[in-house]
């Protein structure tokens, strides 16, 4: 009697343990399924094609993702104000949604290291003669009207004392006052940069380089005591740069220079 009920005790036990330690890799794993959080109306990160499938390197990045962890990906629309809420709910298990990796965000999420970068990069018109930023010295500029790029942009023009700054309400407007030769070269992101140029929407503008403004950097992120799962979501970021699938997906959705993940003396 005393045997069974301590062989008893000890599968109750075991089988106890083995809960406590079962995490969210696991769980995804046993489940069949990643459901992945993401930004669908910023392209090229994420977007719906003419057939309302959704693409980009976004949804390339969760679909490598699933198949390493050997699962189906499900792509979970998420606006921007609502990818935080979408993990806290438990409507998606990992947010693969270009966001920046500030520490506000990471008291309530865990966060990755960077695996995609936002340079910003100059585009001019073809016929202004800018083919660096400093050749936008002395030139009429514009930017998106309350943007990082168009604060620092303005700013710039300021400090060189010559040429002149106009804000524009969208992007589009500024694309489009670009090429019509309203103003001579712009600063956006280098994924807007690029996404414009190939519309073919907007004429005789060409990328000639970047900005000497800061890199916006972001991160995957899932539940913040999801530690096993954030270290698989690391070192898959790691696989995906070695690999050369980092550069593939950037060739793919965004194209020109690839910019790096690395911090000089944080991350290599």
């Amino acid at each position: 009697m005393k045997i069974s009920v301590l062989a008893f005790g000890l599968m109750t036990a075991t089988a106890l343990s083995s809960q406590a330690l079962a995490d969210k890799l696991d769980d995804i794993i046993a489940s069949g399924t990643l459901r992945c959080a993401v930004v669908l109306d910023f392209p090229p990160m994420g977007a719906r094609d003419a057939s309302n499938n959704p693409i980009g390197f976004d949804v390339d990045y969760c679909n490598d993702l699933a198949k390493a962890l050997g699962v189906t990906a499900e792509i979970v629309e998420t606006p921007f104000p609502e990818r935080i809420p979408a993990l806290m709910s438990g409507r998606v298990d990992v947010g693969v949604a270009s966001t920046s990796d500030t520490l506000e965000r990471a008291k309530t999420v865990g966060m990755t290291v960077p695996y995609f970068a936002f340079e910003m990069a100059v585009t001019a018109n073809d016929k202004s003669g800018v083919k660096s930023f400093e050749d936008m010295k002395g030139k009429t500029v514009g930017a998106t009207a309350g943007t990082f790029e168009a604060i620092a942009l303005e700013k710039s023009v300021k400090e060189w004392g010559a040429g002149e700054f106009r804000p524009y309400q969208t992007q589009a407007d500024v694309f489009l006052a670009l090429s019509q030769g309203q103003i001579d070269a712009t600063v956006s992101t280098s994924t807007v940069a690029q996404a414009n140029v190939k519309t073919g929407k907007f004429p005789g503008i060409s990328v000639v380089g970047k900005a000497p403004y800061d890199i916006d950097y972001v991160s995957l992120f899932t539940n913040r005591e999801e530690y096993g799962l954030i270290n698989y979501l690391n070192l898959f970021i790691n696989q995906q740069v070695r690999t050369g699938r980092y550069a593939e997906l950037y060739k793919k959705w965004v194209g020109g220079d690839l910019p790096s993940l690395s911090v000089n003396g944080v991350y290599r």
